[in-house]
């Protein structure tokens, strides 16, 4: 067996079956006007000074593409725009507080999903996974739960 394959296709299934989980138990919750895209910018707008370029470079999309996102999440209430401070141009990008509680609802979806995996592991076998997972993970704007 190929382990680099084999981890290939593993760490992408669970990532697929992660985003799935997620958004079911979001949309369970009420906000079943949200898509995963949405759950990856508000990742990114919840750390803080985000601006809509920055979005697109995060979800590696257009700026256009970014701007009509960033346009629906501001009409449904989910993300408010401020003036920048260093650049009359841009727009710092912020969660409402009905933004902040589909993230709050994305972080129980999230706990749940993983719930079976921690059983299945054990704790202990669980939080090794996890180190190990966080020296092979990208830098970003991950919003740690710890």
């Amino acid at each position: 067996m190929d382990d680099a394959l084999a981890f290939s296709g593993l760490v992408l299934a669970l990532s697929g079956q992660l985003v799935q989980e997620i958004h079911t138990g979001v949309s369970q919750q009420g906000f079943e006007d949200l898509r995963p895209a949405h759950g990856f910018a508000f990742a990114h707008i919840s750390v803080g000074g985000a601006t809509t370029a920055d979005l697109a470079e995060h979800l590696g999309v257009t700026k256009q593409a970014a701007a009509q996102l960033v346009e629906e999440l501001v009409r449904k209430g989910y993300v408010e725009r401020h003036p920048h401070p260093h650049d009359a141009r841009a727009r710092l990008l912020g969660l409402t507080e009905i933004g902040w509680a589909a993230t709050r609802a994305a972080d129980r979806a999230a706990r749940a999903a993983v719930a079976p995996w921690q059983e299945a592991l054990g704790e202990e076998r669980f939080s090794e996974l996890v180190a190990d997972l966080t020296l092979l993970a990208p830098p970003g704007p991950i919003r740690p739960a710890w």
